[in-house]
């Protein structure tokens, strides 16, 4: 590893300028000149929202009062003024209709409290005599949805996140920590480092400052390593309650048998998706669909590009999205969809895509509203996000997912031919750590033709069992009698199987 001295004064490349805080003041201050009477800052960095307020008070010499259910009422931008009243949430909106003076009111996590007619009465007469008396009541919370009544008074405001020059600066502050602790530099290097910030996009900043503490304190080191550690403690705090999974288990291609086509696809589109490669008039690929019988390597081909491209893969499970509430399953969608955003750069792989997208007239169009809103997604984002999708039925989909432009290529994945055959049987014998020059691959190949990967797997996996039972080793007879005794989908459902390949053949690029 090249070593950088990240603490130091001229580490190459030369540091970026720390971001200014003014656009956030900015956009707090308009609202607040503008007299919008409730402002709602939706952040989880409280304490940041209100140093931003209270600078922007003191030059607009307006006093500012913070209430937490905790503390109660008290004035925050006078040293020593520690007078706390008012915790219960009818008496603060009570004081603030009642006050005469010109102020900035901070609510803080007052969201539990909106569900009741008095509280939002209170606040909506504030709002209403809000010319007259000139106050702002700001409502700060980690998420915040005002109710109808108030919704005409009020605007909402997110803090920006930090940007990539803004993490580096971060980064290197965390290094200066170690080295002054330590009395050594932070070990790393330029693509490792500028892997770790590109990781670190899309969090607070208390939240990348912790994230490099937990790369660097750990041996005073950035390494390849503490990446992926990172990015599953950053999924951690993303999490959008069991509809997207973070995939620990990433393959490789060279874990799989054929796929030469699509392992060529990727292999070129790599650079521009990671922004290696820049090249004006071909933009970064958006991602694929893997169409392909059960059992063909489908989830398999997702996960291992995922694995080739060394980014997280993320599983967006639609039997998790459905809820039986209008407009919830909608807002489970966007929910994922902002966490990998926010993972981004990663690899976003939808499942057997059919079975939640499929347009029934029996779902109150809740099919319809997904479907758009996803489309809405895959046409306007801008992050790095790749989609994989997979799908055994592919007449299921409808034409609007599917038409070109919508993913850059659709892949039929066949059932493996004697060649593929062979090399598949000698992968799941190496990783059952047994040989496979001890067995005769061309026969194995020969009696397995029809057969999937997966159904080839769980021959090995059969005849290992039959083997043990009998206390001996597993030889090429265990295998070729499992072959016997299986018919595979391709006979047990010949008709469909067959209609998929005849209908892939003219409308599908072949992996193989």
């Amino acid at each position: 590893m090249d070593p950088w001295n990240l603490a130091s004064a001229t580490p190459p490349p030369p540091p970026a300028p720390p971001r200014p805080e003014s656009s956030d003041q900015h956009d707090i201050g308009l609202l607040i000149r503008s007299k919008v009477p409730l402002i709602v800052v939706e952040s989880g960095e409280e304490k940041r929202v209100l140093e931003l307020i209270t600078t922007l008070a003191q030059k607009s010499y307006l006093p500012v009062y913070l209430w937490t259910e905790t503390d109660g009422l008290r004035r925050i931008d006078l040293i020593g003024h520690n007078a706390r009243e008012h915790r219960d949430p009818v008496e603060v909106l009570e004081h603030i209709h009642q006050a005469r003076e010109s102020a900035i009111w901070i609510l803080a996590d007052i969201h539990p409290h909106l569900e009741k007619p008095l509280h939002v009465r209170y606040l909506k007469d504030i709002a209403l005599e809000h010319e007259a008396r000139g106050d702002t009541v700001v409502l700060v919370s980690h998420q915040l949805k005002l109710p109808p009544e108030l919704r005409r008074y009020g605007a909402t405001i997110s803090l920006k996140l930090p940007d990539r020059a803004r993490i580096e600066v971060i980064i290197r502050e965390v290094a200066r920590e170690w080295n002054k602790s330590h009395s050594a530099p932070v070990r790393t290097d330029e693509e490792t480092f500028r892997m770790l910030v590109n990781n670190l996009t899309g969090l607070t900043e208390p939240e990348v400052r912790r994230m490099a503490r937990t790369a660097i304190f750990n041996d005073g080191a950035i390494t390849p390593n503490d990446l992926p550690q990172v990015m599953q403690a950053k999924y951690r705090l993303l999490s959008s309650e069991g509809v997207l999974s973070f995939e620990y288990d990433t393959a490789r291609f060279a874990d799989m048998g054929g796929l030469t086509r699509l392992k060529a696809w990727l292999e070129q589109r790599g650079p521009f998706f990671h922004g290696q490669a820049q090249v004006e008039g071909i933009d970064p690929p958006k991602g694929v669909l893997l169409l392909g019988v059960q059992g063909s390597g489908k989830s398999l081909a997702a996960k291992a590009v995922a694995g080739s491209w060394a980014v997280p893969l993320l599983r967006l499970d639609f039997g998790a999205l459905y809820n039986k509430y209008h407009g919830e399953t909608e807002r489970n969608l966007r929910e994922a969809l902002r966490t990998a955003e926010a993972m981004a750069p990663c690899v976003l792989w939808i499942d057997e895509i059919e079975k939640g997208l499929s347009v029934s007239e029996e779902d109150s169009g809740t099919s319809r509203r997904v479907l758009g809103t996803l489309l809405t997604w895959m046409a306007e984002r801008t992050t790095s996000i790749f989609l994989v999708a997979t799908a055994n039925d592919i007449e299921r989909l409808p034409a609007e997912l599917i038409r070109k432009g919508r993913f850059d290529e659709i892949f039929f994945i066949d059932l493996p031919n004697e060649a593929i055959r062979r090399d598949i049987f000698s992968i799941h014998l190496q990783k059952r750590r047994l040989d496979p020059t001890l067995f005769d691959l061309r026969a194995l190949a020969e009696t397995s033709r029809g057969f999937s990967g997966a159904e080839i797997e769980q021959a090995i996996v059969s005849g290992l069992y039959a083997a043990h039972a009998d206390g001996r080793n597993p030889v090429l007879a265990d295998l070729l009698e499992e072959l016997a005794r299986t018919k595979p989908l391709s006979v047990v459902m010949e008709e469909k199987v067959a209609y998929l390949r005849a209908w892939a053949a003219e409308r599908t690029v072949a992996a193989d």
